[in-house]
């Protein structure tokens, strides 16, 4: 399974990534729109559902349908119907305009073939007060994650944001691993 090739189990996985904080803390809330784009088997697509509520709405895609099946199967148990879910690629998939409070990328900008259409997208869902994330690994050695080679820096990452025409409001350590970039769309 290729979503879960870097990461472990999700228990495990949680001892270093909270991702209920990390929601909160970029301003999830009740009744918020959130895509999550590369969202995998719903690690921080699940938890944005709970936290936006019922009045609210989350939208996946992955490019694994293995993984959208283990998504929907997870939310089905749980009893929420706030998801909209699709098997697809990133680079294709819009799904819908000025509409989103968030675009997240939860640790899978370097995976996007085309990145700046990716990032366009991104602005083509976001609401002009809608903010852009980009959680991701650091470019250091660790015992998991991605190859070295793949990984974007911080200063990588929040270049290449800023070519897509994005503002950064915050960049931030999250753990020994990870990183969090907030960002809006410029004007």
């Amino acid at each position: 399974m290729h979503f879960h090739r870097f990461y472990g189990n999700q228990l495990e996985r949680k001892k270093w990534q909270h991702p209920e904080t990390i929601l909160k803390s970029i301003g999830l809330e009740h009744g918020s729109t959130f895509v999550d784009v590369g969202c995998g088997d719903g690690f921080f697509a699940l938890p944005a559902a709970k936290l936006v509520g019922p009045k609210g709405r989350v939208y996946c895609v992955d490019i694994s349908g293995e993984a959208i099946d283990l998504l929907k199967k997870e939310a089905t148990k749980a009893s929420l119907e706030n998801l909209t879910l699709r098997v697809g690629r990133a680079e294709e998939t819009v799904f819908c305009k000025a509409c989103a409070d968030f675009v997240f990328f939860g640790i899978v900008l370097h995976d996007f073939q085309d990145t700046n259409n990716v990032l366009m997208n991104a602005r083509t869902m976001l609401k002009s007060s809608g903010r852009l994330v980009d959680f991701d690994w650091k470019k250091e050695p660790m015992p998991f994650g991605p190859p070295l080679r793949i990984r974007l820096s911080e200063k990588e990452a929040v270049d290449t944001i800023e070519e897509a025409e994005f503002q950064i409001e915050s960049t931030r350590a999250i753990g020994h691993y990870n990183y969090l970039i907030v960002a809006r769309p410029t004007t």
